[in-house]
Formats: structure tokens, sequence, C-alpha cells
């Protein structure tokens, strides 16, 4: 016995205790300007549990998450195995970050993944983030390669962390927090012309991009991704695939880019792997650029992270990869990805709204423009000088309050939903889904106030938290 004494950590108390004060506790503490955002959309609720596809707040109202946290929850929320399978880890007592160490569970979860890779894959790093792995990517890629060059596409979000965010196309987030890293430029998603005449100059250690492209859920061609591929060969250049959205059966394809049967040098994967438990990245690459970046017995632990092997996420990722296995996870995401593509083109045809469904698997856009009808199309314009986008929340904000269904807009200042739901819906999910959709639709084609009603829920919220009672603590106000 080593002396401790244990004193019992009652995490319901700490819950019941404390119910109703998140949103007061992340205004003084976190970051007050989310909470104004969700609480002026209405989007204040206090979920208490989840499970499945569902979320559950304090009054029993079940809310369909068309979200999953990013993708994250890829097989839902409390899924019964991964819970298993964690509390097996936690009742072993296993031998956690040693550091000086190799232990099992790693080399495990890692030949799992290599199994699954395409060939040429051959080792594995593990991470903490979707962001991490970029950050790896970039830095493995510029050592193997001995070249400093890194391309990236337009609209692409590869993560926020500095070198990730040298790799975002969007400005929004690239704003404030300049200079990045040098010697990372962009090229437009789609345009093999483009990239070919900077892969010419023969200095690019890396081209990274996204299969289908998560802000936005934008394709490309197949012709694209065969000649993306043969051109970075040519020139010396590494494929690097950010699957960290894509991966793990999201697109009906345990990794997206088997679509059009690619062998990337690296792959960057994360989000599903977690089983939405523990945070856990994955970069996958070929023997070539590992053994070029860890080269030498002096170099063993050139690159590393104090967490990435941590037992809980290989656990998680291990216990994931086997429900995928046994539960057919990623021909369901593919079949049922079909049934809500086909279940949903008919509004394209119903309502000129809606000008396109696209997508793979579970990751679909739903695509918002102008209608043809002349004073549509000048209410349809009103909104988009007022605030571009607008249209779109009109669509995300009655879905969430009249119908229980938390969507995302794709991107800022684009009329685009994604809709990135849970692998495991079923008919009951997608009829739902789409019998709502209708619905708001149908609203905002007959112009019968969805605007007057979104903007009175706004209005009220901003009242509401107006007036919320502070959090009191002993440590008295905090300033605004």
């Amino acid at each position: 016995m080593d002396g401790r004494v244990t004193v019992a950590f009652d995490l319901a108390a700490l819950l019941a205790d404390h119910q109703g004060e998140s949103f007061e506790l992340h205004t003084r503490f976190m970051n007050p300007q989310l909470v104004r955002v969700l609480t002026t959309l209405g989007f204040d609720r206090n979920y208490v549990r989840a499970e499945g596809s569902y979320l559950i707040d304090d009054h029993g109202d079940r809310y369909l998450d068309f979200l999953s946290g990013f993708g994250v929850f890829a097989l839902g929320r409390s899924h019964p195995v991964i819970k298993d399978a964690l509390h097996q880890a936690l009742d072993a007592d296993l031998p956690n970050l040693a550091q000086l160490d190799c232990a099992l569970l790693p080399g495990l979860l890692a030949e799992a993944l290599v199994g699954r890779a395409p060939a040429g894959i051959e080792r594995v790093f593990f991470a903490n983030s979707g962001a991490e792995t970029v950050e790896t990517a970039i830095k493995f890629a510029r050592c193997a390669t001995k070249r400093d060059r890194i391309l990236y596409c337009d609209h692409a979000f590869h993560g926020l962390t500095n070198g990730a965010l040298s790799l975002n196309g969007g400005k929004e987030f690239r704003k404030g927090f300049g200079p990045l890293l040098p010697d990372c430029h962009p090229v437009p998603f789609g345009d093999i012309e483009a990239l070919d005449r900077e892969l010419k100059r023969g200095d690019v250690a890396a081209f990274v991009v996204e299969p289908i492209q998560g802000k936005g859920v934008y394709l490309a061609s197949e012709s694209y991704w065969g000649a993306v591929q043969a051109a970075c060969r040519r020139q010396g250049t590494l494929l690097v695939i950010d699957e960290v959205q894509t991966g793990m059966g999201r697109t009906g394809r345990f990794f997206c880019h088997q679509h059009w049967g690619l062998e990337p040098d690296i792959i960057t994967l994360s989000k599903a792997l977690s089983g939405g438990y523990v945070p856990v990245g994955a970069v996958l690459t070929t023997s070539a650029v590992f053994d070029a970046v860890y080269s030498s017995m002096d170099r063993a632990v050139v690159h590393s992270s104090t967490f990435s092997k941590n037992q809980l996420a290989m656990v998680a990722g291990l216990a994931t990869l086997q429900v995928i296995d046994d539960e057919d996870i990623v021909a369901r995401a593919a079949r049922n990805g079909a049934r809500l593509m086909e279940a949903l083109q008919p509004l394209v045809d119903r309502y000129e709204l809606l000008h396109e469904v696209r997508g793979m698997g579970l990751m679909i856009g739903l695509v918002f423009g102008a209608p043809e009808a002349r004073g549509s199309r000048a209410r349809f314009k009103m909104m988009e000088l007022a605030r571009k986008g607008l249209f779109s929340q009109l669509i995300v904000v009655p879905l969430f309050h009249r119908h229980r269904i938390l969507t995302q807009v794709a991107a800022d200042n684009v009329n685009i939903i994604k809709l990135l739901p849970p692998l495991i819906i079923g008919d009951e999910e997608i009829g739902h889904f789409v019998a709502a959709l209708d619905d708001v639709l149908g609203d905002a084609h007959r112009n019968s106030g969805l605007l007057v009603e979104v903007g009175a829920t706004m209005a009220r919220n901003s009242l509401r938290r107006g007036h919320r009672r502070p959090a009191t603590h002993e440590r008295g106000a905090v300033g605004s």
C-alpha cells in the first residue's frame, strides 16, 4: 500500500448540485460569445443524456442528432460495446503511459489500421486530435522530402492549430492569427492544371487534401483524383489525404479515397476512431516516410506526443473497429446514405430554393439558392444583402425548434447545410428528417413568415439572455 487516503467522488451528486448552471459557468469562465450565439438561436438546451442518434434534455425531449459531434459519433452515442471496453480497461489497471515502453495496445491498433489501409501504408503514429495529425503530416512530409512548400485547397479545413490553420482555406478562421507557417500555398479544389503548375516547380513537399471538403461538402471529379496521384508521383510530392471527417465508413467505404483507388503516402484519421469517448488521432504512412523521420536511434523520439498512445484511447479505437466490422457499419452507411439522398431528391424538384443534394454515404450537403420566381428571388436576395448565408440559418433554426433535429450550416457565408448523422441511423430517422425538411421548406417556399418566425425566436432569446440570473459564487463577480 502507498498510504493514499481514498475519498469518494460522487459524479451524480456533482451534476445534480449544479444542474442548469452550464451556460452561466461558460459565460463566467470560458467562452461567453459562444453562449451568446447559442442562446440567441435558442440552442441553449441542458442535455442530460445521450443514446444512439439522440440527445435528451432535462425536460425529457429527444433531439435527433444530424451533426454527431462533427462526425465523432459515427457509432452513435453511448455505444454499449465501447462503454464496456472502457470499463474493462479501467478495471484492468493497465500500466498507462510508461513512456519508455512499447505497450501492446498501440501496436494492436496500429496493426488493425494498417490492415485496412491501401498498399504501401505500413506505419502509424498516434496523436490526440485531427489537427495534431495534420501538424504531424506537415512535419513528416518536410522531413521526408527535404522540401518546404505545402499545397492545400481553397475552402479546405484541416484544423485550427498553427500549422493546420496554415492550410485552412477559410479567411474567417485565419484572421488575427498571422503570420502563419511560411511556404503554404492554396490551389483551387478540383483544378488539376493549377495543381500541376505548382508541382512542376519541383519544391513541393506535400499536397494535403480532403477527399470531400467538409466546409461545404464539395466534391471533385473521379478523373481529378487519378490525375492528382499521378502528378504527385511524377514530381516526388507526397500525397496526404485528410480522412479526419471522411474516414471510418462515413462515405460508404472505410476510407473515402478508396472510392477512386488511391494509394496516398500519408493518411490522417481522428474523430470516429475515438468511439465518441476518448480523443485520438492516427497518422498512417509508408515506411519510406516514417523511416526518414525516425532515421536513427538518436531520432527515436524526434516527434512525439505525451498522451498519444494512452491505453483508453487505444481501447476505444480497437473497440470501434470491432463494432464497425461486427455491425457492418460501412455497408450500412453506404446503404442508408443512398436511401437518404433518394428520399431528399424529390424536394429538389418540389422547391426551387433547394438547388442540389450532394455527397457520399452519410456526408451530405443541402445546397440552397435563389428561386426563379421574381418575388421569391427578390426576397432571397434581400436576405443575402442582410447577411450572406442567412437563408440556411432559416432552415437550421426551425428544424431544431419545430422538429428537434440538430443540424449545422456547412460553412460561414454559404447557403449549404451539412448532414453528418450517426452511421447507425435507419428508416425511422431518415423519414423523420425528410418530413421535417419538407415542412420547413414548404413554409419558406410559401413565404409564410419563416423569416419573421426565426427573427422573433432570436429576439426573444436575446431578451431572455439579458435576463439570465448570473451565477453566484463566493469569489465574487467577474468583470465583463
